[in-house]
């Protein structure tokens, strides 16, 4: 399938609307409601589909549709590993603020759902629209032109103000409202999958899932290949991770020791694992917005490790480079405002995990046979991490009119010139990200439905 259009990467608003005009289009199959608040006051909108259930049929969550009056008459009953339960999919996009890609996707999935009733049969289909709502009104790129364009309005939260990265950080206690909701969410709905879209600015495509879902490979390669999309298959996020398939991962099991190289998060803590609680697997579909074909090359690398402290130094010298306009610059700058202050908080954060990455890949740590593409995904890693910081100071930089910005921004369009050119950076069309995306995520659904449920 070749996908000619093009299209922007819609704002929640504009989600919130598009959603809201599918449930009136089809009250008898759809509900919308607002799950949650952001601390910002930003709905969390939760777009629901499903036929409807019989009456009668009130057990766990899917007896009535969120937001609906009652149970009223539905589908013949079913046959197959999941017939004596009924099934729910909870589908989080935007839960980082950018990675837009998401709720677009989320809407197209929408449609499929409810233009094929087998696909509704015993299942309800949850989406909630934007988990980040705050974050996305703070990374502003509708439709970025180039990787610079991208990065001039980039914002990225910190770890601990990520609605799924927050449990592995904080007490719960302490959670933000996007996590308390989005963990409500998996308590009300127990869905069976848990589907979370996320995105790579520049790379390729892979799948990581808490459970293994065999059969999964095939379907997502063919979707890849037919839409020229390379397939990662030494992402950096998965390091050590078992791999049943090119560009499938399978995350540790909680009460293992493997977590995560490269991150201060635990995955084991995440709302990814929530759903475990309820037998159910979480899917987490990454799509690139640039492509680089540097990211699919099987060949082992000549020397990884020598390779890895060579990125380690670089890293460690850009960072560096950010830290010291931060640093003279600091006294000046506005951490209470709010609009400042989360972009600097994301700066402090960014530049406070280098030294533990690098530390690390001083250390030679490398998976065993390490691959060309694993260490062109660790490169990119590198790339982005101190250009992300980067780019988030200088927009606080340009709105305070700071006479450093202008060096700032000469370094940053440098380094996302170099990013572009050294993985020959070519454009995904939005409307490919999202056929990708959705191919992805009703291949997994198919593909767990035949596996069963986990023993």
């Amino acid at each position: 399938m070749t996908l000619l259009r093009d299209m922007c990467y819609p704002t929640p608003h504009e989600l919130a609307l598009a959603a809201h005009a599918l449930a009136d289009a089809h009250p008898d199959l759809a509900r919308i409601r607002r799950a949650g608040t952001s601390r910002g006051g930003r709905p969390l909108w939760l777009l629901s589909v499903r036929s409807p259930v019989a009456a009668g049929d009130r057990t766990g969550a899917g007896g009535t549709l969120p937001g609906a009056a009652g149970p009223v008459p539905g589908p013949a009953p079913e046959t197959g590993p999941y017939a004596a339960r009924r099934r729910e999919v909870l589908v989080v996009a935007g839960a980082h603020a950018n990675e837009p890609v998401g709720g677009p996707t989320a809407l197209a999935l929408a449609r499929r759902v409810l233009d094929a009733p087998g696909l509704r049969a015993g299942c309800g289909w949850h989406f909630l629209l934007c988990a980040d709502p705050d974050g996305a009104a703070l990374h502003r790129t509708p439709h970025p032109h180039s990787i610079l364009d991208y990065h001039r309005n980039f914002f990225r939260p910190p770890g601990p103000e990520q609605p799924e990265w927050a449990p592995s950080l904080l007490p719960p206690d302490r959670l933000p409202p996007e996590t308390l909701a989005l963990t409500a969410l998996i308590d009300e709905l127990r869905p069976v999958l848990q589907v979370s879209l996320h995105a790579t600015d520049l790379g390729g495509s892979w799948v990581q899932l808490t459970r293994d879902i065999p059969g999964l490979a095939e379907p997502f390669a063919k979707s890849a290949a037919e839409l020229r999309i390379p397939v990662e298959t030494g992402a950096s996020d998965a390091a050590g991770w078992p791999s049943p398939g090119p560009g499938i991962f399978v995350m540790p099991e909680p009460g293992t020791e493997t977590a995560g190289v490269f991150h201060p998060e635990d995955t084991r803590l995440s709302t990814w694992y929530h759903a475990h609680a309820y037998d159910g697997t979480t899917a987490i579909v990454e799509v690139p917005m640039w492509a680089s074909d540097l990211v699919d090359d099987p060949a082992p690398h000549p020397d990884p490790r020598r390779a890895l402290r060579l990125l380690a130094r670089r890293l460690s010298a850009d960072a560096e480079q950010v830290a010291g306009v931060l640093a003279g610059a600091r006294a000046e700058l506005p951490y209470e405002d709010p609009v400042s202050g989360p972009l600097l908080r994301a700066v402090d954060w960014t530049l406070a995990l280098i030294p533990r990455i690098t530390a690390q890949w001083y250390g030679g740590a490398v998976p065993p046979e390490a691959t060309a593409a694993y260490i062109g995904s660790i490169d990119a890693f590198a790339r982005r991490l101190s250009l992300r910081a980067a780019a988030m100071l200088l927009r606080v930089l340009r709105a305070a009119g700071h006479p450093a910005a202008a060096a700032l921004d000469r370094l940053v369009t440098g380094w996302c010139e170099a990013f572009a050119a050294r993985f020959q950076a070519r454009w995904v069309p939005v409307a490919t990200q999202v056929e990708h995306q959705t191919r992805t995520v009703l291949a997994t659904y198919e593909r767990l439905l035949a596996a069963g449920p986990p023993v």
